[in-house]
């Protein structure tokens, strides 16, 4: 078996740290775990890499990071001695072997005479995009695995707009990262040589302060916030990650000055000790947060991802317990409160638009077309709203004025090209201090807009498939709907399927075809004959296929019934794939 050649070279490695030494000692009996870590390289794809914290080709460990970083330091190198001067930035947030990942990206960049800049201590990916941007560097690097379990790490590569690579650039990276032969061997300089000649700086106090500075700009209504900001109780949660010190700096900053936060999550936690999930998405993750906000009284919950690009936000609904909004709830509502607000005071550009991605709800659209302004959709994925923002900016086509996407992650101002945590507490806060004065909670400002544009209800159905046998699951799930098409389900007929690999949009009734113009991906999505629609890919960054849903009906109870109805449809048929798999 091919895989045991890898075994044989890394257990054999003279110089293998010894954790891992230890690890495949531990594993040395186990041929089913043993293939899945040297199967196969761990996969650089346009987003960098993401996977547990191991021994192998297959994991993520000292010699992964090593290539990954040779490959950007030939990428980097091509491009000439001007952008190894202007260096990369890298940060890190507060995983296992973060730290230590980081400054090995950092030694073997400055092994080929690239200048790094490291932050010394962990921070929030959206800030290492600013940090690209403010310090003209060629590229980022963030070592995180966002809201992943425990047990994996992740390395992520940034370009000079301070964006994640687009495709074309990322496939270059990956075809410099995939001609490393042996990720052991790769040499890296020494980090006391590389401070000396001041190729390797530390970076942190200066950063942040530029950073919460340009934060203040997002506010949309400033002399509200001056006024009533301080009558507003906010309980906030990092979520044991990197948002406790720039998120409370921002809003004491803007004069928030009720601000709670959970003790218990508070302090980084690489073990992400009090929650199943770091993340903001899974309700179960503001159980702490809920308690707090009851004894508090508060008027906004607000919890972030370890990384701090996600967040999630929880009101009082009208029987006076708080709910936790979706992603694509507390979008729409961002963006009401932001155009009415800029409506008001006469400053919606002629040329504005709102990015949101393919499997975001419709509901966006619709409030950006009540204002005059275009939604665009990208594929899922920030860095392609952060393409669309630069392509914008290049040409002076359109103004940016907003982005989101439904798995909680939203930009309002552009000096950061990656979803923005921090700055969507800031307007988290300003939002819940306008409904405040009014009267009103978030939740029933969210009923407003529901009553204003329709209630639009949506819904995420996550498989996990982990290994090598759940790679080929996920594949073969996808497979089967393109072979046989879905032409029907719970009673309504597909009227519009869509596929993002062949890139070939087909409307069934009509019996056409047109080109879709976005990039290549693994998507399949369907439109019902009522509105609703139905999308299926595989996760860029877990070992899980995802099934979106979204729905619209005259009322919230009929949207929320439908949407039930829909799912366990879908749902049933994917089980009997798998058991047939």
């Amino acid at each position: 078996m091919v895989w045991k050649e890898a075994y044989s070279r890394w257990v054999n490695y003279d110089g293998l740290e010894a954790d891992l030494k230890e690890a495949l000692e531990n594993i040395k009996d186990d041929e089913v775990r043993l293939e899945d870590c040297f199967y196969k390289g761990l996969e650089f794809g346009t987003g960098g890499m993401r996977g547990e914290i191991g021994p192998g080709p297959n994991r993520m460990n000292t010699y992964t990071i090593r290539k990954a970083s040779e490959g950007f330091a030939r990428y980097i190198s091509e491009f000439g001695e001007e952008a190894k001067k202007q260096g990369v930035v890298i940060a890190y947030d507060c995983r296992h072997k973060s730290p230590e990942f980081a400054k090995e990206a950092a030694l073997t960049l400055g092994k080929h005479g690239i200048q790094t800049y490291l932050f010394g201590d962990l921070r929030p990916t959206p800030e290492l995009s600013f940090a690209v941007r403010s310090l003209k560097a060629f590229g980022g690097i963030v070592i995180t695995a966002s809201h992943n379990p425990p047990e994996y790490n992740g390395y992520k590569v940034y370009g000079p707009d301070g964006c994640q690579l687009p495709p074309g650039p990322a496939n270059t990276l990956i075809e410099k990262v995939n001609e490393v032969e042996d990720e052991l061997l790769i040499k890296v300089e020494d980090e006391n040589e590389l401070k000396a000649a001041q190729l390797l700086k530390v970076i942190g106090e200066e950063i942040d302060l530029a950073y919460n500075s340009e934060l203040q700009t997002i506010i949309v209504n400033p002399e509200m916030v001056v006024e009533k900001g301080k009558n507003v109780n906010i309980v906030f949660t990092p979520l044991h990650g990197t948002a406790n010190i720039p998120v409370r700096r921002v809003l004491e900053t803007s004069g928030f000055n009720n601000v709670i936060v959970v003790k218990e999550q508070e302090l980084p936690d690489p073990n992400f000790s009090t929650v199943k999930s770091p993340n903001p998405e899974e309700h179960a993750a503001f159980e702490i947060a809920i308690k707090y906000g009851n004894e508090h009284d508060a008027d906004v919950l607000i919890a972030t991802d370890p990384d701090a690009d996600r967040v999630g936000i929880a009101a009082r609904n009208t029987q006076g317990e708080y709910v936790v909004l979706t992603g694509n709830q507390t979008g729409a509502l961002m963006l009401e409160y932001i155009l009415s607000q800029r409506k008001e005071q006469g400053k919606i550009p002629a040329n504005g638009v709102v990015l949101k991605t393919i499997v975001t709800s419709e509901l966006g659209r619709v409030i950006a077309e009540k204002y005059g302004l275009e939604a665009v959709d990208t594929l899922t994925g920030f860095k392609f709203i952060g393409e669309k923002m630069k392509e914008y900016e290049e040409t002076g086509a359109k103004t940016f004025v907003f982005g989101y996407e439904e798995s909680y992650g939203y930009l309002i101002g552009d000096f950061v090209r990656d979803k923005d945590a921090v700055q969507a507490c800031l307007l988290a806060a300003e939002m819940a201090t306008y409904y405040k004065s009014r009267g009103m909670t978030l939740y029933e400002g969210l009923m407003e807009v529901f009553s204003k544009y329709g209630y639009y209800q949506e819904g995420l159905e996550s498989l996990t498939l982990k290994g090598k046998a759940g790679v080929e699951q996920i594949q073969s799930i996808l497979a089967h709907f393109r072979e046989n098409p879905l032409n029907e389900i719970a009673g309504k007929k597909v009227t519009v399927a869509e596929d993002y690999h062949t890139q070939e949009r087909s409307f069934l009734v009509e019996n056409r075809k047109e080109a879709l113009t976005l990039p290549v991906s693994n998507v399949l999505k369907y439109t019902l004959e009522d509105g609703s629609w139905i999308c299926m890919r595989p996760s860029g960054t877990e070992p899980k296929i995802k099934f979106y849903f979204s729905v619209k009906r005259p009322s919230l109870q009929e949207s929320q019934a439908w949407l039930g109805e829909l799912k366990q449809e879908l749902m049933s048929k994917i089980k009997i794939l798998v058991e047939q798999s």
